[in-house]
């Protein structure tokens, strides 16, 4: 190799925790729920993290979520860093139908269908919302487009994990690809590095700062909001 290749650092985060249900399984609204005290906590960890490791950032995206963008607030706050929080709506979580539409027996497959496989079909929907294919469809160019720019060489997105999976299994596959088998921890970090045309290096996956080996993990994010959902009144 006559030169070493360039390329730029990614760190592709997901939100902090947030509650998407009431204690008595009553759904929130999910474009409007904010991180609680966990993912406050979280947040404020993958911040100090960053600084400790002299991290520092050129811009900032997000989905415009407001988990994301007080994520994203408390990262930066945590790691010392003043830049503004800019918003790529084509970023926002796969959307799902509504939970009152869907049948009582296929609750668990609404829920679960989505995140198992590798990959999964394009026509798999989640929680009879949108489909793994309407996804990729809008959230990979959104992200080619920030790729595309010159105006950066570390970037911080706050994303949310069905958009995670989307970009790092495309990442990871070299083509359009969607592994629902990658999970996501609230808050948690990936590293990656792009290089010229479709170059990706995948440095990391799913570091979560506030438990390094996900000791206290056995169920997944979506496994957990099933339950949550189920929950006898």
């Amino acid at each position: 190799m006559s030169e070493r290749p360039t390329r730029r650092r990614l760190y592709l985060m997901r939100h902090g925790s947030v509650d998407y249900f009431l204690p008595n399984g009553t759904p929130l609204p999910a474009d409007s729920v904010a991180l609680n005290a966990e993912g406050e906590r979280q947040a404020d960890a993958a911040g100090a993290l960053f600084a400790q490791c002299a991290v520092r950032f050129d811009r900032v995206l997000v989905s415009g979520l407001p988990r994301t963008v007080q994520t994203a607030e408390r990262v930066l706050a945590a790691s010392a860093q003043s830049l503004d929080v800019e918003q790529e709506p084509a970023l926002r979580e796969i959307r799902g139908g509504r939970l009152a539409d869907i049948p009582p027996g296929q609750i668990e497959a609404a829920f679960l269908g989505a995140f198992r496989g590798a990959p999964v079909a394009e026509a798999q929907r989640f929680l009879g919302g949108e489909s793994i294919g309407e996804l990729l469809d809008r959230a990979l160019p959104a992200f080619e487009r920030w790729r595309q720019r010159d105006d950066w060489q570390c970037l911080l997105m706050v994303l949310h994990g069905g958009v995670n999976r989307a970009l790092l299994s495309t990442a990871l596959a070299g083509q359009r690809a969607f592994f629902g088998r990658l999970e996501q921890l609230p808050a948690c970090i990936n590293v990656l590095e792009l290089g010229d045309g479709d170059e990706v290096v995948v440095r990391a996956i799913n570091l979560a700062p506030t438990q390094w080996l996900q000791e206290r993990e056995r169920y997944t994010t979506m496994e957990k909001l099933l339950a949550q959902y189920l929950r006898p009144v």
